[in-house]
């Protein structure tokens, strides 16, 4: 039986190197949320961590709030989930308590007009930190305790067809010890080094410039961004794809339409113009999968199918921000989509179903083929990415969208102890740049998953929060004060 004691909320300002420009906003500073977790498993007591960004925009696209409101709301959804969490009292495992947490989330969310992907924020940090306490009391992995079903899944719950299916049936019987790094190209970076103007250097040891991460990490997979303004895409993708052929003798993408095509008539006239480039054409054959380009409001909508069953030689779409909610994946497929990407933030759970779901599938219906992708919230340590890096490692997903290191400066926005304290604990993950800070070690295009594989979530050191600003001090002005590290 497990019953949470105890909930703390703090907060960490923290300011990327370079603004990082995606759909209708542009990232600069951000609040960094910290969750502890204090719970009791069978009378032992515990603690377990989460952590994300609060980014501008991605949980809404609501282009008529403003940032503070965003946060504000976003910091609402997670009080109400800690909340509701401290009332609901011993529970079997964590997927049952999970199970009344997110049906809780869900009447308060629907009944107050909130969208799913935003309430849905505030169950995904609760359900990652009771996992990882969970874990921890244990002395187990998460890879372990969920192909054990030690956390108890439930994959009926999701879609009946999957009633009868336990974890272990189509995870991996063991974890990756390593995945490649996609890497995102902003809607703002450099693609050349010598295009950058010399007010915008960075200067601190980083690769800015498209040219020189490929030179730096030895990538060749990517995330390509798009406006949704077909002349201004079709030409920042020629530069882009002449980059990438002159450096690259091998190499995969993705297109992330960020919801900023209208409808899918636009993107489908985006995409013709694009094939009927020669050298634009050789260069799809690269392509993975289109991530959702039109916006969450109508991206599930009945006349979607039209597109994607008729499209003869369409490429494959995958949801992202519609993945809001139970649900609405098996609507996804339903209508045509080709799959969807996993993030910690909308949740570990559905996101474990909807890979079964994946694999049910593509068993099922061998001449169709299924997808998931993995996309991150530009995560850092010391805990958002590596409790990421430990599902996907558990899932399988051998190639990953990672870009917090590309935005901020290592975890040089951290207090010394918090930097000795990764280094010590994740050397195969992180190593000591030449300027002092700890950085993503990316060798060959990929990273290392060893240490996160062996820790109860990802993270295999507890940390001292109370250093953090707790939640109830914090106030969204203190932004314009965080230092330049």
């Amino acid at each position: 039986m497990i019953k949470i004691n105890d909930i703390q909320i703090n907060v960490h300002n923290m300011r990327t190197r370079m603004p990082f420009k995606f759909g209708i906003s542009t990232m600069t500073v951000v609040p960094h949320l910290v969750l502890t977790v204090d719970l009791e498993d069978n009378n032992i007591t515990g603690r377990g961590y989460s952590a994300d960004h609060l980014p501008p925009k991605w949980f809404t696209k609501d282009s008529e709030t403003s940032f503070e409101d965003d946060v504000s709301d976003m910091i609402k959804v997670v009080r109400y989930a800690c909340k509701t969490a401290k009332t609901i009292g011993n529970a079997p495992d964590v997927f049952a308590f999970w199970r009344e947490l997110y049906s809780a989330q869900k009447w308060w969310g629907t009944s107050e007009a909130i969208p799913p992907l935003l309430w849905g924020l505030g169950v995904s940090l609760v359900e990652r930190a009771v996992i990882e306490a969970v874990c921890r009391i244990r002395g187990i992995n998460f890879g372990d305790a969920l192909r054990s079903n030690l956390l108890g899944l439930e994959l009926g719950f999701f879609d009946n067809k999957m009633k009868d299916i336990v974890p272990h049936v189509f995870l991996p019987k063991k974890p990756l010890l390593e995945t490649k790094i996609r890497h995102t190209i902003g809607l703002g970076d450099p693609l050349k080094k010598e295009d950058i103007d010399q007010e915008e250097l960075c200067n601190d040891g980083l690769p800015q410039s498209l040219d020189e991460i490929i030179d730096t990490y030895g990538i060749y997979y990517f995330k390509i961004k798009l406006f949704g303004d077909e002349h201004q895409d079709f030409n920042r993708l020629k530069t882009i794809a002449q980059i990438l052929t002159q450096k690259l003798k091998f190499f995969r993408f993705t297109l992330d339409g960020n919801e900023n095509f209208p409808n899918m008539a636009c993107f489908r006239s985006f995409w013709q113009r694009l094939w009927a480039d020669k050298f634009l054409r050789t260069f799809l054959s690269s392509l993975i999968c289109i991530e959702q380009p039109i916006h969450r409001a109508t991206a599930l909508s009945d006349d979607i199918a039209f597109h994607l069953q008729d499209w003869h030689g369409a490429p494959q779409f995958i949801i992202d921000e519609s993945d809001g909610q139970v649900g609405d994946f098996t609507t996804a497929i339903n209508l045509g989509y080709s799959g969807t990407s996993f993030k910690n933030c909308k949740g570990i759970f559905k996101g474990v179903f909807n890979l079964g779901y994946i694999k049910y599938l593509s068993e099922t219906n061998s001449s169709s083929k299924y997808l998931m992708t993995s996309e991150d919230l530009s995560n850092i340590g010391p805990i958002a990415l590596m409790q990421d890096l430990a599902v996907i490692g558990t899932l399988g997903i051998n190639h990953t969208e990672r870009n917090g290191h590309h935005y901020f400066k290592g975890l040089s926005g951290w207090s010394d102890e918090v930097q000795k304290q990764v280094l010590g604990s994740h050397p195969d993950l992180f190593c000591e740049h030449k300027k002092g800070f700890p950085c993503l070690q990316i060798q060959e295009g990929s990273i290392s998953l060893k240490s996160v594989n062996e820790a109860p979530l990802g993270t295999k050191s507890q940390i001292d929060t109370s250093k953090l600003e707790p939640i109830d001090f914090w106030n969204y002005g203190s932004l314009k004060d965080v230092p330049v590290y």
